[in-house]
């Protein structure tokens, strides 16, 4: 059975003993099940992993020792930024997640003009922190030991001026440029998806003004969800961490 990982956002050191944040115990006990004197990998998101036993446990609480630390490390070479256009909840929570799986750095949700969420202040501050549980349980499955950072919700029209990468991005069914036609890029690449409906012409117009390439992936229209991991997959497969380097 493989080792349940844990993330605990807290300063991690061998041999001492921490108690689980209410999250973490959470999913250890009431969710995992876990008893005292089972182990587990715990994980703060600085780089690196600890073995731990769980040594205490009560209705309430649970505390564990740390017995050993790991460097491991699976990060890919490849730094990539995810700017996703808010869709409905399902499919952002699954773009997100499986975005994480395929070793994204940084994550911005984008309102652009095809955009059918509204979020005032309130729930954008609650739909962030349902984004940033959905990053950790990604990171617990997949293996990863360095959180992904989820930047706030922002304009579309301001972060396409801002914006900054090696190589930036956007997805457009009309271009026929492919991926696999770029050369391999110098720093970090900037991928840009649409919601539902994809980006307008006048975003696109906006991109390409700012220095972003215009790039189809095929002669099948995809989904918003399925796009993206499909763009992150293949600059993977093209220049990262993925099946056949």
């Amino acid at each position: 059975m493989r080792m349940p990982r844990i993330y605990l956002p807290v300063p991690l050191a061998v041999d001492a003993e921490v108690e689980l944040d209410d999250n973490a115990f959470r999913h250890a006990v009431q969710v995992l099940r876990l008893k005292q004197g089972y182990q587990m990998i715990l994980f703060n998101g600085e780089g690196g992993e600890y073995t731990a036993i769980l040594s205490q446990l009560s209705r309430r609480s649970a505390r564990v020792r740390i017995t050993g630390f790991s460097e491991t490390n699976s990060e890919s070479p490849l730094a990539t930024h995810l700017a996703l256009g808010i869709s409905k909840g399902e499919r952002m929570d699954f773009a997100m997640q499986k975005a994480v799986e395929l070793g994204i750095n940084e994550i911005t949700p984008l309102y652009t003009a095809h955009c059918v969420v509204s979020l005032d202040a309130k729930r954008q501050q609650k739909r962030l922190q349902h984004w940033q549980a959905v990053i950790i349980a990604a990171c617990e499955q997949s293996g990863r030991n360095v959180l992904p950072q989820l930047h706030g919700p922002r304009p579309f029209e301001t972060w396409c001026a801002e914006a900054q990468a090696g190589l930036k991005l956007i997805l457009d069914p009309q271009q026929n440029t492919r991926l696999a036609s770029l050369a391999r890029p110098c720093g970090t690449v900037l991928l840009a998806v649409g919601p539902e409906g994809g980006f307008s012409e006048q975003e696109i117009t906006q991109a390409s003004a700012a220095g972003f390439t215009g790039i189809g992936l095929g002669p099948r229209v995809l989904r918003t969800e399925t796009a993206a991991l499909t763009a992150l997959a293949a600059v993977q497969v093209l220049w990262g961490d993925l099946a056949g380097q």
